[in-house]
């Protein structure tokens, strides 16, 4: 029997997932790595921590299965989107920090660009919008602020990457520099109808083309291993995390809709063949690329959703474990009157606010901890929502179910007040591991451990049903008391009036 080795390298940790054919896991392990702040909205990583971390994992995890590498049948890769590593081909090293997803610094000059009138062209381009979440703006960052890094950039001496090409590089001891359209779609770089990297992006931010990778297919021979640890192993599938998801939960038919509750909240639509332009500022993205044929989705993505909940841990020390947030929410029966919005990087789908900051309203004496637990809960339920509503009207046609993962989607109280919002059933799955195994179904598929993506649905089972409890007109109440408490957080940082 041959597996596959999945890694997953995600916004605050790196995991590895040993998956047999039935798509059972054999083994695994996982490891947090530092996220550093540097200044107020900058989000930094330690490339090498990352690469260091996913190496040991992965290794652990052959342990943990007790098979040698050479039942290994292929290796698929997932990562956390957007982040951006610019490294010097000739020595391996990077030359700065990889710029986390959530990082903010750029947001001036997204904001100058959208000013200028440069966004309808980036729109209709890339299917993105001018925010600081997507690569080409980091890139820039990166390129203006270390010394010598454009004209090293000029002369084909730097690589840029996401995540899975810095992985990729690093084990195949810098023979590849490759990446997949589901991560190149998220570069604002990048022509959906194309699929190819496109002039005037690279105009507008004015980097070299020799910096960028090789666009691959999501699932193919993209490349073979040459660390030693890994040697010979191919690496046959390749997705961004939200869309690894989305194939790891079997929505391949267009209409299909997952949320994946992590660090924040990502909600994508299989649109087929179709590009999808959003009318309600979501964002239309490649899902993958198999055998030729590119489909594609509509996204929208809430910055911060699980990280509110690590907030209260961390920050106010409100609660010990995460999962504590459940059984004290879940103590009284309402928010009494309390709205927490999580702007803390900013606002995501469907506002795209990056001078949004968090906010509390609705605070009165009789206000306890309890009660601020509840609304941190219903604020990602609210934000979820809001991505939703916007979704279906782009779409035309309302949903009919949700299929849900994540960290977060363990919650009860919280899935079951997002199934009350939407009025919608909610599906988890019985395996929910969906985005390492969206990544090794892809990588599965080339070597032929599975044949089809039929046979890959017949694998999959339903764990938990969440049905609506309550009737949309018991929650108008509470969602214009959202609207509301969102229309204070906005702009916060300029200090002006929201538009």
């Amino acid at each position: 029997m041959a597996f596959i080795l999945a890694l997953d390298q995600g916004t605050t940790s790196s995991r590895a997932i040993i998956f047999d054919d039935r798509q059972d896991v054999l083994g695994s392990a996982q490891r947090p790595f530092q996220t550093l702040f540097p200044r107020p909205g900058w989000v930094e990583h330690d490339p090498l921590e990352i690469w260091r971390t996913q190496r040991d994992v992965a290794l652990e995890a052959l342990a943990n299965a007790d098979i040698d590498r050479s039942e290994i049948a292929a290796i698929g890769i997932t990562n956390q989107r957007e982040t951006t590593v610019v490294w010097d081909r000739r020595t391996g090293q990077p030359i700065y920090n990889a710029i986390g997803w959530q990082d903010r610094r750029t947001a001036q000059s997204c904001n100058a660009k959208r000013d200028a009138g440069h966004e309808p062209a980036v729109h209709q381009c890339t299917g993105l919008l001018l925010d600081p979440y997507f690569s080409a703006s980091k890139i820039r960052w990166i390129l203006d602020h270390c010394e010598g890094a454009q004209d090293a950039a000029i002369a084909g001496h730097l690589a840029f990457g996401t995540i899975d090409t810095w992985l990729i590089s690093n084990l195949t001891q810098g023979g590849a520099h490759i990446t997949d359209p589901s991560n190149a779609s998220r570069t604002a770089l990048f022509n959906l109808h194309t699929l190819q990297w496109d002039d005037s992006m690279l105009d507008l931010w004015q980097i070299p083309r020799a910096m960028l990778p090789q666009v691959m297919p999501s699932s193919g021979p993209l490349a073979r291993c040459t660390s030693d640890k890994f040697d010979d192993i191919p690496i046959t599938g390749v997705a961004g995390d939200q869309q690894a998801a989305l194939f790891g939960q079997t929505c391949f038919a267009p209409g299909d809709a997952k949320c994946t509750y992590g660090t924040g909240c990502f909600i994508l639509l299989n649109s087929g063949r179709q590009v999808i332009s959003s009318k309600s500022r979501l964002l239309t993205t490649v899902a993958w690329t198999i055998n030729g044929e590119t489909e594609y989705a509509l996204e929208g993505s809430v910055f911060i959703g699980g990280a509110v909940v690590q907030w209260l841990v961390d920050g106010l020390q409100m609660i010990e474990r995460a999962q504590d947030i459940e059984a004290l929410a879940g103590s009284v029966e309402g928010s009494d009157g309390v709205v927490f919005v999580p702007a803390f990087s900013g606002l995501g789908a469907p506002y795209w606010d990056a001078d949004a900051r968090g906010t509390i309203v609705g605070l009165t004496r009789g206000t306890n901890k309890a009660h601020i637990a509840r609304a941190a809960l219903e604020g990602i339920a609210f934000q979820v929502a809001d991505v939703l509503d916007a979704m279906q009207a782009d779409r035309g046609m309302a949903l009919t179910s949700l299929q849900v993962d994540g960290g977060a989607s363990a919650n009860n109280l919280l899935m079951q007040l997002q199934s009350d919002l939407l009025q919608i059933p909610l599906v988890k799955a019985s395996n929910s591991e969906s985005t390492a195994l969206g990544a090794a179904s892809l990588a599965g598929l080339e070597v032929g451990i599975w044949k089809d993506r039929g046979e890959l649905r017949s694998l999959w089972r339903e764990a938990q049903r969440f049905s609506p409890a309550l009737k949309a007109t018991d929650l108008q109440q509470q969602r214009a008391l959202w609207r509301r408490a969102v229309g204070r957080s906005r702009q916060w940082v300029c200090g002006s009036d929201p538009v």
